[in-house]
């Protein structure tokens, strides 16, 4: 007796299906996606790390929804490396592959670096949070993002006290767009630069009191400190557009002090 073979009804594409609201939409897409990824590293060529990724693209108003699924497919493909370089071919395969206008990349991570105690030079690894984020349309768009944590003086409190003055850790988070490549390195030295001191993982007591005694011969109010990370950031000849913002977190008072600057350069 022979079997009867079914034929099988093939899966619905609901997504593909027309929408009669006629509402174009902005962004759709996949957002925080923890996945491993390699980025270039100033010293040690590359650095394996866990990113968060947000993925988006245009949605025409005759489509009902798109196919999430692609979007992971893209990733998988570039897990080896996501970089600088290779940014606006990932946005550019997001375009074909849903057959949109806009694409948008946004891959933020932890980035460590080396850095020795300034005078016992002891070795420990500082976090710095970094972020990627482009755009590709007619247009491509790319912006780097670091924050840097720092120390701050108060300027004040050093001219009015009589034993010594307050200081308080801080954050500064710089975004910038720029022509040909610039290392993520860079920007973080420029930032710490600009500080009363940098911020460090490990301390002897010779460094704590470098530390101590530098931070009070910089002292710097958070306008100062953004002005002086514009200036430093002009150094770095490639940078074309900077945000810098700054947030101290104030040891004497109950709230932080902030301050914003934005700057095209050339």
């Amino acid at each position: 007796m022979s079997k009867v073979t079914k034929k099988k009804t093939p899966l619905k594409d609901i997504q593909s299906e027309p929408d009669t609201r006629k509402l174009a939409l902005d962004k759709v897409g996949v957002k925080d996606i923890r996945y491993p990824i390699v980025v270039l590293d100033k010293k040690n060529k590359t650095q394996h790390t866990v990113a968060s990724v947000n993925m988006y693209v245009d949605l025409p108003h005759h489509f009902k929804g798109t196919h999430m699924s692609r979007f992971i497919e893209i990733l998988n493909e570039h897990r080896g490396e996501i970089t600088v370089k290779n940014f606006p071919e990932i946005l550019e395969k997001m375009k074909k592959r849903f057959n949109a206008t806009m694409a948008h990349l946004e891959v933020e991570f932890p980035y460590f670096i080396e850095k020795a105690a300034p005078v016992s030079r002891s070795s420990g690894l500082m976090e710095y949070r970094c972020r990627f984020s482009g755009s590709l349309s007619e247009k491509k768009d790319f912006i780097l993002e670091v924050l840097v944590p720092v120390t701050t003086l108060c300027p004040c409190s050093k001219e009015i006290s009589e034993k010594g003055a307050h200081n308080q850790r801080g954050e500064v988070r710089v975004a910038v767009r720029f022509k040909g490549f610039v290392w993520m390195e860079d920007i973080i030295e420029k930032i710490e630069e600009s500080a009363s001191s940098p911020v460090y993982s490990i301390l002897k007591r010779t460094d704590e009191k470098y530390v101590t005694e530098h931070a009070y011969d910089r002292p710097m109010f958070v306008e100062d400190l953004v002005r002086e990370v514009a200036v430093n950031l002009k150094k770095i000849k490639c940078i074309s557009w900077a945000r810098i913002e700054a947030e101290n977190w104030e040891s004497i008072h109950n709230h932080s002090a902030y301050a914003f600057l934005e700057r095209s350069y050339g």
